[in-house]
């Protein structure tokens, strides 16, 4: 089986290189929309499910959607930011207080789909306004839930995160190939 992984995300390529180089990127359309009243740690995988179903697939192929969110200490869904003030307004909400970090993740064949979702938690320390704007000028974040990228300059921010350090940087890799291997009989 051939392995596709329907996203444009370059740290979940890299995330995935790591156990395996046969592999191509098919980037997905789908509509990444979803209802007021979805539960919050389901939107991701919700979104995953979306991604790998909407990628073109041969009867040989398996197709691995993900998608992440950072959801605040207060429950606020925090997405990729709209601008420089959007990512202070992430940062300053996440530092000094535990948030989650959810990925979703669906595996397709042409006669399964697998959906789930991991949860790591992660843990900022307090950090000046100052900081934050440094870090948002030199790491440009805009393109991250959360407006951080924690195997980049955010790291010095985290003081511990409690799950997957994978998950946070957006593919659960021990989660994909527990399923890829158990749900699919595959083992990379």
């Amino acid at each position: 089986m051939k392995l596709v992984l329907a996203s444009k995300s370059p740290r979940r390529k890299e995330i995935l290189s790591r156990v395996t180089s046969d592999f191509v990127v098919r980037v997905s359309d789908a509509d990444e929309s979803y209802s007021s009243d979805t539960p919050l740690d389901e939107i991701p995988k919700i979104l995953a499910e979306r991604k790998a179903l909407s990628v073109e697939m041969a009867d040989d192929e398996i197709v691995i959607g993900s998608d992440t969110v950072v959801i605040s200490y207060d429950n606020k869904l925090m997405g990729k930011p709209k601008d420089r003030d959007d990512a202070i307004y992430m940062l300053e909400n996440l530092t000094s207080h535990p948030h989650r970090v959810v990925s979703g993740i669906c595996v397709r064949s042409r006669d399964k789909v697998y959906s789930t979702y991991e949860v790591t938690h992660v843990y900022m320390k307090s950090v000046s306004k100052s900081d934050i704007c440094s870090y948002i000028d030199n790491e440009k974040p805009y393109d991250k839930a959360g407006a951080y990228g924690i195997q980049e300059g955010a790291s010095k921010f985290v003081e511990k995160i409690e799950g997957d350090l994978d998950n946070v940087v957006g593919l659960p890799l021990k989660l994909l190939l527990k399923i890829l291997k158990d749900e699919f009989n595959i083992e990379l």
